[in-house]
């Protein structure tokens, strides 16, 4: 979209590509989404916006992306991206922020669809989006809460260097829900970088997100050379918030 320089961003790593949704990822998101993200008897998402019906369900999935396009302003942005995965959109992965320009920090959230999980597909989400946050934006920070029945998001958590940050209350479908915050530091992600990512799209947009200059290192790494030998085991799947 010409006037919408968001809709040209992408991160590519060895199995899944970021990118803005177009009218029919999004369309197959909302059926994913639809399908199922976990089990019935488990809450993971503050917001319960897969409780419901599917067809419910898949416009409420709709309707948060359109709701934070809506919205977005460069003081206060949420960022959704759909994964892609051999051509066929798997799950979401965004970051969101506010006063960014001052905070330089990022918050993350993420779902696969329930037969995309057990995969590795999560992790290699979680891979492209922090090399878009700290790569690409020059963020210092970024966080996740997880609620603490939710083991495979915790591995996936400790598996890329989060430090325990804390914990946080809410009411999840009226029950007392404790999470655990997680906190990445910019020097942290640094030293633990495993999965290559490239970033595309990404300096006309820069505005948007209250940055003005390419800030850090180069946001793109080469793919090719870092793909010769390399071999990515399965990951647990991250969801969260």
């Amino acid at each position: 979209m010409q006037h919408w320089p968001l809709s040209d961003i992408t991160v590519r790593t060895p199995l899944v590509e970021l990118r803005w949704p177009s009218p029919q990822d999004l369309d197959a998101l909302a059926a994913l989404g639809a399908e199922g993200v976990h089990a019935p008897g488990f809450m993971p998402f503050f917001s319960q916006w897969t409780d419901g019906d599917p067809a419910a369900v898949a416009r409420r999935v709709l309707q948060r992306h359109w709701n934070a396009m809506a919205h977005w302003s460069p003081d206060d942005w949420t960022l959704y991206l759909v994964v892609v995965h051999d051509g066929e959109v798997v799950g979401s992965q965004s970051l969101g922020a506010r006063d960014f320009s001052v905070t330089r920090e990022v918050l993350l959230t993420s779902w696969l669809g329930l037969r995309h999980q057990g995969l590795g597909l999560g992790g290699q989400a979680r891979a492209a989006v922090l090399e878009l946050a700290f790569g690409g934006l020059g963020a210092q920070d970024a966080f996740s809460v997880v609620r603490r029945e939710n083991t495979a998001s915790q591995a996936v958590c400790r598996k890329f260097g989060f430090a325990h940050d804390g914990t946080q209350i809410n009411a999840v479908r009226g029950l007392r829900a404790v999470s655990d915050r997680y906190r990445l530091r910019r020097a942290d992600w640094e030293a633990s970088r495993v999965i290559p990512a490239e970033i595309g799209g990404l300096e006309p947009a820069l505005g948007m997100f209250g940055v003005e200059a390419t800030p850090g290192p180069p946001a793109a790494t080469a793919l090719s050379a870092a793909l010769s030998g390399v071999r990515y085991a399965p990951d647990p799947d991250h969801v969260d918030a």
